[in-house]
C-alpha cells in the first residue's frame, strides 16, 4: 500500500485558546475588535497546540488505556477551545475587513475537522469516541491474531484467492464494533457544524477550498472526467489479465473486479500485482526493492536518502532532534499507531516522523512523501500562526509526491542504486508500475469523501453505510466485495482514514497537483525529454522556486500559490495524461478485443 498520511485530524482543531469573553454576545463588534481577537488567537495558540500535539504523540507511540484517556482529555480541551473560537469568529461575519483578516477568521471557523456543540458533555463524548475509534483501528487484529502489517504482507505476495479472501475478511472483523459510535459521532459533529452555520460536516469540509461548495463539487467532477479514460483503460487491462490468472468463475470478463485480488487490503493501489499484469514482451529493467536489499538499505538509510534529495535542491538538513525523536521501525515491545505520519511538535524545528519502514520500493517513495510534509512545515514556520498551514490540503499531500516523481532511473543511478540507466524500451513497464499505484488510486481518492458527504448529509444511514460504500466502490472503481457482506458489516471502518476522520479529498487533489508541479519543475529545469524521464534532483533553481511556494504557507488563496509555481490558476489533469501518454497508447493496443467498462 502506498501509505499516505499526516497527523491525526483532531490536531486540526488546535487553532486557539478560548477568548476571554464570548464575542458572539457583543452587541456591535468592530473592526478593531476583530483585529484584537485575531491577534489574541495568534499569540496564545502555539503553546497550547504544542501541549496537545505532545499528548497525541505519546499516545501514538505508546498505545494503552492510559494514553488513550490522556489523549482524549487533551482532545476535549482542544475541541472546546476551537469550537468557542469558531463561534466567536462568526460574530464578525458581517464586518467589512481587509482580505487577510477575513481569511484568518475563515480559517478559525473552518479549522475544526469535527466540530462539537459548545457544551462540555458533547465535547467530552466526541473526544472519547474519536480516541476509541483510533485505538480500535491501531490495535486491531484478525480472528487469528494477525496485525494489519502481517495481513498486508499476504496481499503483496499471495496469488491464492482463498488465502487472500480469508485475509480480506479477517481484517474487516475489526470494524463492525465501530458502526454505532461512528454514527453517534456523526450526530454530534453535525450539531457542531450547524452551530457554526453549516448544514453538515461534509458541507463544512467542502468549504475549505477558497470557492463555493457547489463550485468545488463541479471542479472535482471536471478533474475526474479528464482522468476517467486513462483509469478505464488500466482497469480493462488489469481485469483481462486477472481473468486469465483466476478464470471466469472468480473474475468476470466485463464486470467489477473482486476487491481481494488487487494486491492491497483496500484495492486502492495495485502495484503488488505487477507480475500478473506486466507487459509480456517488455521486461522491467530493474526491481527497486531488490536493489535496496542488495545495497543494504535499512530504515535509517532510506530516510537519509530522502533527506539527501531535499538537500540537493538547497534545503537545510534535518535537525539532529529529528533523528533522536522519530520512530522509523515498528518496536517489538509495545503497540504503536503504525500508519506513517509526519509531525511538527512545536510549530518550528521539532519535526519528526512516525513510520514502520520496510526496505521496499513502496516505502522508498513513502519516505520522500513524509519528508515533503516535514519540509513544508519547516518552510512556512516564520509565517504568522494562522498562516502556518498549506495553501490547501491537496498541496500538503502533493509536495512529497512530486519529489517521488523524480525517482527516475537517472536519479537512482546518481545515488548508486542502479549501475546503468536503462533505455526507453523498458519505460512502459516502469509507467505501468507507477500507474498501478497512482492512476489506480484516483477513483478511490475521490469516493471516500463522497461516501462521507452522504453520511453527514443523512443520505446514508447506519443501516445503509455499507451498502452505500460498495455502491460507490463499484461506480467509480469498478471494484466489488468478493463475497456478500453481512448486515452488521462496517467495511469503511477498516480503512484508517474513516475511524481517524482524516478528510480524503486531499489525496485525490494531490495526485493531480503532483503532476502539475512536476511538469512545472521540469520546465524550470529545462527538461527536453519526456515528462516521465525527468528528475529535478540536484537542481538548485527548482529548489529555490519550490521553497518560495512552501514559504507562502496559507498566506494566499491556493490559486495564487499555484500560479506562482506553475503559471496556472486552476488544477489541471493534463499533466497526468502527458506523463502516462506512452502507457495509454500501449493499453489501448492491449485492450483491443476486450470489453471495457463495467
Amino acid at each position: 500500500m502506498r501509505r499516505i498520511g499526516y497527523v491525526f485530524p483532531l490536531l486540526m482543531l488546535l487553532l486557539a485558546c478560548n477568548s476571554e469573553e464570548s464575542l458572539e454576545n457583543a452587541i456591535t463588534p468592530t473592526v478593531q475588535d476583530a483585529e484584537q481577537f485575531i491577534a489574541r488567537i495568534e499569540e496564545d495558540s502555539p503553546a497550547f497546540r504544542e501541549y496537545v500535539t505532545r499528548a497525541f504523540w505519546v499516545q501514538s507511540n505508546f498505545m494503552t488505556e492510559d494514553t488513550n484517556v490522556l489523549a482524549a482529555r487533551a482532545g476535549a480541551e482542544a475541541t472546546m477551545k476551537a469550537v468557542s473560537n469558531a463561534l466567536d469568529a462568526a460574530a464578525f461575519n458581517q464586518l467589512e475587513l481587509d482580505p487577510a483578516s477575513r481569511r484568518k477568521l475563515e480559517m478559525i471557523k473552518l479549522g475544526i475537522t469535527l466540530p462539537a456543540p459548545n457544551n462540555e458533555a458533547d465535547v467530552g463524548e466526541l473526544s472519547s469516541i474519536i480516541s476509541t475509534l483510533n485505538s480500535s483501528y491501531a490495535m486491531g487484529k484478525d480472528p487469528q491474531g494477525r496485525s494489519l502489517g502481517e495481513l498486508e504482507d499476504i496481499f503483496r505476495t499471495s496469488r491464492n484467492p482463498d488465502e487472500l479472501l480469508e485475509a480480506w475478511q479477517g481484517w474487516r472483523t475489526i470494524s463492525p464494533s465501530m458502526k454505532v459510535p461512528y454514527a453517534r459521532m456523526v450526530d454530534i459533529a453535525n450539531k457542531g457544524a450547524q452551530e457554526l452555520g453549516y448544514s453538515d460536516v461534509g458541507y463544512m469540509w467542502q468549504a475549505h477550498y477558497d470557492m463555493p461548495t457547489e463550485a468545488f463539487r463541479t471542479e472535482v467532477d471536471r478533474l475526474w472526467s479528464q482522468l476517467k479514460p486513462l483509469y478505464e483503460a488500466l482497469h480493462c487491462h488489469v481485469r483481462g489479465r486477472l481473468n486469465e490468472q483466476y478464470g471466469d468463475d472468480i473474475v468476470s470478463r466485463d464486470g467489477a473486479i473482486p476487491a481481494h485480488l488487487l494486491g492491497n487490503m483496500w484495492a486502492q493501489t495495485w502495484g503488488s500485482i505487477y507480475d500478473l499484469v506486466a507487459p509480456q514482451d517488455i521486461p522491467l529493467t530493474y526491481d527497486l526493492t531488490d536493489r535496496l536489499a542488495i545495497k543494504g538499505y535499512d530504515a535509517e538509510k532510506m530516510v537519509k536518502a530522502g533527506e539527501q534529495f531535499f538537500t540537493s535542491l538547497g534545503f537545510d538538513p534535518l535537525p539532529e532532534t529529528f533523528w533522536q525523536r522519530s520512530l522509523l521501525k515498528k518496536p517489538r515491545d509495545r503497540e504503536v499507531q503504525c500508519h506513517d505520519t509526519a509531525w511538527n511538535i512545536d510549530g518550528k524545528d521539532d519535526v519528526r516522523v512516525l513510520m514502520c519502514i520496510k526496505p521496499t520500493a513502496e516505502y522508498f517513495e513513502t519516505v520522500h512523501h513524509e519528508l515533503g510534509h516535514v519540509y513544508y512545515e519547516r518552510a512556512f514556520q516564520n509565517q504568522s500562526y494562522l498562516h502556518r498551514s498549506y495553501a490547501n490540503d491537496g498541496f500538503d499531500e502533493a509536495i512529497g509526491d512530486v519529489i517521488a516523481l523524480s525517482i527516475t532511473p537517472d536519479y537512482l543511478k546518481e545515488i548508486g542504486l542502479i549501475e546503468e540507466v536503462p533505455g526507453p524500451d523498458g519505460d512502459v513497464g516502469l509507467l505501468l508500475k507507477r500507474a498501478l499505484d497512482g492512476v489506480a488510486f484516483l477513483p478511490f481518492g475521490l469516493l471516500v469523501d463522497q461516501w462521507r458527504w452522504q453520511v453527514f448529509n443523512g443520505e446514508l444511514t447506519p443501516e445503509t453505510y455499507n451498502e452505500g460504500w460498495w455502491n460507490l466502490r463499484e461506480k467509480y472503481q469498478g471494484v466489488q466485495a468478493p463475497v456478500s457482506r453481512p448486515p452488521e458489516a462496517f467495511d469503511p471502518g477498516a480503512k484508517y482514514h474513516i475511524p481517524s476522520n482524516t478528510p480524503y479529498m486531499r489525496y485525490f487533489l494531490a495526485r493531480i497537483l503532483q503532476f502539475q508541479f512536476h511538469r512545472a519543475a521540469c520546465e524550470i529545469a529545462g527538461n527536453k525529454g519526456p515528462l516521465h524521464r525527468c528528475t529535478v534532483y540536484g537542481n538548485k533553481e527548482v529548489g529555490a522556486r519550490f521553497n518560495a511556494l512552501l514559504e507562502m504557507g496559507a498566506s494566499k488563496p491556493w490559486p495564487d500559490a499555484l500560479e506562482a509555481f506553475t503559471g496556472m490558476r486552476e488544477m489541471d489533469a493534463s499533466a497526468v495524461l502527458e506523463y502516462f501518454a506512452p502507457l495509454k497508447e500501449w493499453l489501448d493496443q492491449e485492450n483491443k478485443g476486450r470489453t471495457c467498462g463495467w
